[in-house]
């Protein structure tokens, strides 16, 4: 059985390569879920302001947890194995660094977020076809599709 990396950055064109997944697997596909979402490193005004690192990647985890909960539940709804997963770090490598670790066979993702996520996820998407160990499939958003 497959194990496949969906990451989602909390958008709606994010979630269209969990739809993505579960038509492949209403076509026949056997596969479990990995879904992931990689949260930016701390700023310095973050560091200087919370005064505690362990606090600052507590935010982080549970900003990541939220995000991660939409494609979760579709997954899971589906009665599909589903893991999740939050990093903290350059969004393409702690990718790389899950699929390795979390014994990935492939990565479905969105072409694109959208708003200011739009730039960060395309540039994310083109460094995982780059730098991806495994298959990476885009799900091209639509062009009429509407920002979040």
């Amino acid at each position: 059985m497959l194990k496949i990396l969906i990451p989602v950055d909390g958008s709606s064109h994010a979630l269209l390569a969990v739809h993505h997944a579960l038509r492949l697997v209403g076509a026949g596909l056997k596969a479990r879920f990995l879904v992931a979402n990689v949260q930016e490193g701390a700023n310095l005004y973050e560091l200087v302001v919370a005064h505690d690192p362990v606090v600052l990647q507590q935010v982080s985890d549970a900003a990541g947890r939220d995000l991660v909960r939409p494609a979760v539940a579709l997954l899971s709804a589906a009665g599909l194995q589903v893991e999740q997963a939050v990093a903290s770090g350059d969004p393409a490598n702690m990718l790389v660094e899950l699929i390795e670790s979390h014994s990935c066979d492939a990565v479905i993702m969105s072409t694109r977020g959208s708003g200011l996520r739009a730039a960060v996820l395309g540039s994310v998407s083109q460094d995982m076809v780059q730098q991806s160990p495994v298959p990476v499939t885009l799900v091209k958003v639509p062009l009429d599709a509407q920002p979040d």
